[in-house]
């Protein structure tokens, strides 16, 4: 793999990871544009870890705080300290959905999901649900002080669609967040948060398929280079999906998962998509 494209990869991952686009559509639109194909998971894993640096550094502070308030409740069962304590109980059920139903319809729908046609679906059907909550749905005013075991339920069976190519895992966190009542600071630092074990734990079960081989095909410098694009375009996702969301403008990235759904059905051809696990 070339400096350039490791580059690139990294890039469409960092960037798509957190905006409501589908960044696993993407790497595969990506390898197929280059005619690449990654040796196992590796590179892949590598991707996401730096997505995993850049959402843990910019919500350092929170993720300290949530954990020291956490171990004290168990400790001192303080009210003051529930809220936070329950914050982190829903994302742990939320991720627990995600996973056990994740690998199940992976397994199901392994053969279609792949292909152009289906990722063009699911990237519609993301626009769509975009252009729903911003325009027809009243967004509530709860916060996570009012959060309960439903809102967690609710947007960890959201989260599960994202195993399909083009249905985006921070798209479907929010839009469920929202649909549930909870309030857009909430539901984004919900989302935020969630993405941190969800990211993490499917990099985990991939470790199994690293192996030096893979990488050494691949090559050390451009390893490095993907990680660090990804690290740096994730974090600049974060912060442009943060300031789209204050603007309430979901409506433009809608108009993108529309327009990309267009270019995948019309031009990418069923019998080139490559094995993406």
């Amino acid at each position: 793999m070339s400096i350039v494209e490791a580059l690139i990869f990294g890039i469409v991952q960092g960037i798509s990871e957190f905006l409501p686009i589908s960044s696993t559509a993407h790497i595969i639109i990506a390898q197929l544009v280059f005619g690449k194909t990654f040796p196992g998971l590796s590179f892949e894993v590598i991707l996401h870890l730096g997505s995993i640096v850049a959402v843990v550094f910019y919500f350092r502070r929170d993720c300290v705080h949530l954990l020291k308030t956490f171990f004290r409740y168990l400790s001192k069962r303080s009210a003051h300290d529930r809220p936070e304590f329950f914050f982190i109980v829903y994302i742990i059920i939320a991720t627990i959905i995600t996973g056990g139903l994740g690998i199940f319809l992976e397994d199901i729908f392994a053969e279609i999901m792949k292909t152009p046609a289906f990722i063009a679906s699911a990237l519609a059907l993301t626009g769509i649900f975009l252009i729903i909550i911003e325009r027809f749905h009243q967004i509530g005013n709860r916060t996570e002080t009012e959060m309960t075991f439903l809102d967690a339920i609710i947007v960890g069976l959201a989260q599960t669609l994202a195993v399909f190519p083009g249905i985006s895992r921070s798209g479907s966190t929010l839009i469920a967040a929202l649909f549930a009542g909870l309030n857009r600071p909430t539901a984004v630092r919900y989302s935020f948060l969630l993405s941190i074990p969800v990211i993490l734990g499917s990099s985990v079960l991939a470790f199994d398929d690293l192996s030096t081989g893979n990488f050494a095909a691949i090559g050390a410098v451009p390893l490095f280079l993907a990680f660090l694009a990804s690290l740096i375009a994730s974090w600049i996702g974060i912060v442009w999906l943060i300031q789209f969301l204050n603007k309430g403008r979901l409506i433009y990235f809608a108009l993108y998962c529309f327009i990309l759904a267009i270019i995948v059905v019309t031009m990418l051809d069923n019998s080139t998509v490559p094995s993406v696990n």
